[in-house]
């Protein structure tokens, strides 16, 4: 596994595949929310920090002139490769960005900005960006409100490490103690999956793909379990949330 992870986050790499097959992209409307206030266009050179298994970097290369998509684990970053050709993929850290100083006109983080040394990151970030350049940041969160969510929340809150966030913790918190100028926009969406493509979403969670083969069987029943109440079928809820702020430290 790569020294340049985040400990916790490690456990990506073990499902780097199913973390392509199970994990939604963006919606449009969030992404183009995105492009729109960080100016990205034709001529635009973007960063995708984190970049995990491409499922961002997907969108970026329809909106921008060049993408470039760092992440440190090499399994998820082999997987962006052959989904997003396109892109210019790089293994790295956000706390030590392989590229040179004033590269790019932005920079994005899909589902990964909880994860970097926010006082290492930011510099970097910053050192990367271009005059006038913006950090955009989005999530895909399971809607806390929804019943089928609230359910599944209690199931995974025994595999929540200890000092974790809660399993549903808002990343408007996290944005806020961490900037001081933020613009922000929500998108719901929702997904149809059979107990199947459930116990595949919850098994690319990085808590779950660590825990025991034992307890990750006892939640796959669990999980299977939950949707044959519901008659082979749920509608797995989601809030996207993206912030854009260009105030980076």
């Amino acid at each position: 596994m790569s020294e340049l992870q985040h400990p916790d986050a490690r456990s990506f790499d073990q499902v780097a595949e199913l973390y392509e097959q199970a994990r939604p992209t963006y919606p449009d409307e969030a992404v183009d929310w995105l492009a729109d206030q960080l100016r990205i266009g034709g001529r635009s050179t973007v960063l995708d920090l984190g970049a995990g298994t491409g499922k961002l970097t997907r969108a970026l290369v329809r909106r921008a002139a060049r993408v470039v998509a760092v992440e440190p684990g090499p399994e998820m970053l082999g997987q962006l490769r052959s989904a997003v050709p396109q892109a210019e993929a790089m293994l790295g850290a956000a706390e030590a960005i392989p590229l040179p100083d004033d590269a790019v006109d932005a920079v994005v983080c899909g589902q990964s900005f909880h994860w970097f040394r926010t006082d290492e990151a930011l510099p970097e970030i910053r050192r990367v960006l271009r005059p006038d350049g913006g950090l955009g940041l989005i999530w895909n969160r399971r809607n806390p409100e929804d019943p089928v969510q609230k359910q599944i929340t209690t199931l995974l809150e025994p595999f929540v490490p200890p000092g974790r966030a809660p399993v549903e913790a808002p990343v408007a918190a996290l944005v806020e103690r961490t900037f001081g100028e933020t613009a922000s926009h929500s998108v719901p969406f929702e997904e149809e999956l059979d107990a199947d493509a459930l116990v595949s979403r919850i098994a690319s969670t990085s808590f779950v793909a660590a825990a025991p083969e034992m307890r990750r069987r006892q939640l796959e029943r669990a999980l299977r379990a939950l949707v044959s109440a519901r008659g082979g079928r749920v509608l797995f809820r989601y809030v996207t949330q993206a912030f854009v702020t260009f105030s980076v430290a």
